[in-house]
């Protein structure tokens, strides 16, 4: 049988997401970012296309590092302006049935309390299909905006975050039972309060001694999904999520990425497939190969340079408008994204450096990631020997255009794929998780986080810690 691939959309709350430039497109309709009906119309096309989920991506802050300043990126629309991404997903939950959210949010700059109950929220709202994209913030504006002189620095980010996930597993897997809620009209009692219990956490940036405030949720913790590829990323993706997006520019460097995240699965006491794989990638596709080669040609017209370097500055950590188009890059040492610029330094097959054109030439469509051309055909055969190649599970599809990229995935793609056997024809029933995994609601007892629920080996709630008693 052939290897089933698996779909997720890569967008943002914004116009210039992953091809800054294309936004001028006539037919593209990033602009209506900020309408529910664009957000509603492109998930039920993704859910009529089979996707996992709509990956939907956040930054708070603006890409500042090229030139110094955030002139350019107001110029290009390069990720600003961008609203908020979890106000988006009631809407496109209630007009869907089985497609996933999986939404971004920062762990530096938001209390874990609140946060806990708005995830617990969606997962009620959308019967169980939202996912947490954690990232620990890179853009230093950001940073500088929240009362801060800049980011963390890398590692210590993570550090940070440690502690804000132990916190919200406590919360959402610690705090009420899964049967708490009794409803019992005729003894009055809505909520058993000795299966309520205050977390009493007392860490090195958090103190949260109380309850949590929604009820259980049909996944309790919501599907955490991670991006980060750094070595110190890579262990606290292995750690905790099932859903783990990178981004490499050739097979050969995806095959090695992979290949050690599945060694950190291992690593982390889970097995080797405990967290599927996605990989970005762009596909411009048509009906016949000449077609869809005259697409890509046409949006690579539209592609800004300057947009492409305004991103790449941000995501490298480095001011790349202090550089020479035909200068290599060189080696740059980034408290932003460290492994962006290992693997520009891998991606040229004549083993030579990359130079800022090329950077720029190469995220000019689909930021750091490949871009496949073809028919639908001709893609499948290429998607196929991606997933082969590379043990990778899926892919997270950025647009050229949005929504005509998704599109034409739909329309072209997938159908070849479903023929191949190679996609899924019909949606496996109940949660995100359980489609995923098809292992039941809740977090398996190999994952950390399921260790803090009450009896678990993280947990430390007993009777003297129920709803209503003094806490420690």
């Amino acid at each position: 049988m052939a290897r089933r691939i698996r779909f997720n959309a890569f967008d943002m709350n914004c116009v210039a997401h992953q091809s800054p430039g294309l936004w001028r497109h006539p037919d593209d309709r990033s602009w209506d970012y900020n309408t529910l009906d664009y957000w509603v119309d492109l998930a039920t096309l993704l859910e009529r296309g089979g996707f996992d989920g709509l990956f939907i991506a956040d930054v708070l802050g603006t890409y500042d590092v090229f030139d110094g300043d955030d002139t350019a990126a107001i110029r290009q629309g390069a990720q600003i302006p961008v609203n908020d991404p979890l106000l988006l997903v009631s809407a496109m939950a209630h007009a869907t049935e089985n497609l996933g959210f999986g939404i971004t949010t920062g762990t530096g700059f938001e209390h874990p309390y609140p946060f806990a109950r708005r995830l617990s929220t969606l997962d009620h709202l959308t019967r169980g299909r939202i996912g947490w994209n954690v990232v620990t913030g890179y853009l230093p504006a950001a940073a500088r905006n929240m009362g801060q002189q800049d980011q963390l620095a890398h590692d210590a980010r993570y550090d940070h975050a440690d502690e804000y996930l132990t916190v919200l597993y406590k919360l959402w897997e610690g705090s009420w039972e899964r049967d708490a809620v009794r409803r019992d009209r005729e003894a009055g009692v809505f909520a058993d309060p000795l299966k309520v219990h205050h977390i009493g956490h007392h860490g090195d940036h958090f103190d949260v001694p109380g309850i949590h405030l929604a009820e259980p949720s049909p996944q309790g913790s919501p599907v955490i999904y991670q991006a980060g590829a750094s070595p110190r990323g890579m262990r606290f993706a292995a750690e905790n999520a099932e859903a783990i997006f990178v981004a490499a520019p050739t097979r050969e460097i995806l095959r090695d990425v992979v290949a050690r995240i599945r060694d950190q699965l291992e690593a982390a006491g889970r097995r080797r497939h405990d967290a599927k794989i996605y990989t970005l990638l762009t596909i411009i596709t048509d009906a016949t190969e000449e077609a869809a080669q005259a697409k890509a040609a046409q949006y690579r017209g539209f592609a800004s340079a300057e947009g492409s370097l305004v991103f790449m500055s941000g995501w490298m950590g480095i001011d790349l408008s202090q550089y020479d188009l035909d200068e290599p890059i060189g080696n740059v040492e980034s408290n932003a994204i460290q492994s962006a610029v290992a693997a520009f330094r891998q991606a040229d097959e004549s083993g030579e450096e990359w130079t800022v054109r090329d950077i720029a030439a190469w995220g000019g469509i689909g930021g750091m990631g490949p871009v496949l051309v073809g028919s639908g055909t001709s893609v499948a055969d290429q998607l196929q020997a991606w997933v082969d190649d590379t043990d990778v599970d899926g892919f997270n599809l950025a647009y050229a255009v949005t929504p005509g990229t998704f599109v034409d995935v739909v329309d072209h793609v997938v159908p070849e794929l479903v023929a191949r056997g190679a996609y899924q024809a019909d949606y496996t029933p109940g949660t995100l998780r359980h489609k995923l995994f098809g292992e039941g609601d809740q977090l398996p007892d190999r994952h950390r986080g399921a260790g803090y629920r009450v009896g678990g080996v993280n947990s430390t709630i007993d009777d003297s810690a129920r709803a209503g008693a003094v806490t420690p």
